[in-house]
């Protein structure tokens, strides 16, 4: 059996596309797409490298593990990979990192890298819920340590991770308060 999907990634339009039912998400962006920023790990959902952000039209924006979701959760959905968060000129060349990106790089926070995808997108996801809704400075390292947990790394030991997170929240304007 199989399905038509359809969907945007990285603000792409991408099908309709026939693909055999129970597909993986991560496997459609690696073999349908050739996106291969976003990381196998586990397979069972609990690293968390695969981790996308999914934008639904109703304004509302969720982390999601492709590892463990079948593409069909996907259809008509605007999906952001890794490869997708860097401003880019008309030559499709990358102009500049989002300030995650740079905020990592750093902060020297991954070794061998595969985590960081997961990474990426999920403290991606939380700076822009505190665009809409700021939190107290002395909620940060909790609020960082909320969002980015469940995460694994076998490189780290996360610290650098969080460090850089806690700049790009602490330096940009209005996602914090007194």
């Amino acid at each position: 059996m199989s399905q038509n999907i359809k969907m945007t990634i990285n603000d792409q339009p991408v099908g309709p596309v026939e693909v055999p039912d129970g597909l993986m998400m991560i496997d459609f962006l690696h073999e349908y797409l050739n996106l291969t920023g976003t990381k196998f790990g586990c397979g069972a959902g609990v690293c968390h490298a695969c981790t996308v952000i999914v934008d639904k039209s109703n304004g509302v924006s969720e982390v999601v593990r492709t590892c463990i979701s079948g593409v069909e959760r996907f259809n008509g959905h605007a999906v952001r990979t890794v490869e997708g968060h860097a401003e880019r000129n008309d030559k499709n060349e990358i102009t500049a990192l989002n300030p995650i990106q740079t905020a990592f790089l750093e902060h020297f926070s991954f070794q061998c890298g595969w985590c960081t995808s997961g990474f990426v997108n999920e403290a991606i996801a939380l700076v822009e819920r505190l665009e809409k809704k700021p939190i107290a400075v002395n909620d940060v390292e909790q609020v960082i340590e909320d969002a980015l947990g469940d995460h694994v790394c076998r490189c780290t030991g996360y610290v650098k991770y969080y460090a850089a997170v806690k700049d790009v929240i602490l330096k940009t304007e209005g996602l914090t308060h007194s």
